[in-house]
């Protein structure tokens, strides 16, 4: 069983701290940054249609929406997981 608390909580901070690295990269090595942006949709031009500048409100508020976000999928996700471990336990391994 799966603690849908800290399952949630951890895939929050996970979630903010990348894309706090991302921005960074953004920041410091934007060609970097260009190719794995693009590369997360198969090499699809989509970097293009990110703002060339970001607001601190905007900073912001994307960073909340994301967290908020990801707690929200995550203690979705391991109270649909214990659910379904209650319901069909494991098999029994053989030998």
């Amino acid at each position: 069983m799966l603690n849908s608390m800290a399952f949630a909580n951890s895939l929050a901070a996970l979630s903010g701290a990348f894309y706090l690295l991302l921005y960074v990269l953004a920041v410091v090595w934007r060609e970097a940054f260009l190719f794995l942006f693009n590369a997360q949709f198969l090499g699809a031009d989509v970097a293009s249609l990110l703002p060339r500048q970001l607001t601190y409100g905007g900073f912001v508020g994307t960073l909340i929406v994301l967290i908020v976000t990801a707690w929200v999928f995550g203690f979705a996700w391991a109270w649909l997981y214990n659910r379904f471990a209650a319901q069909w336990p494991s098999l029994p391994k053989r030998r």
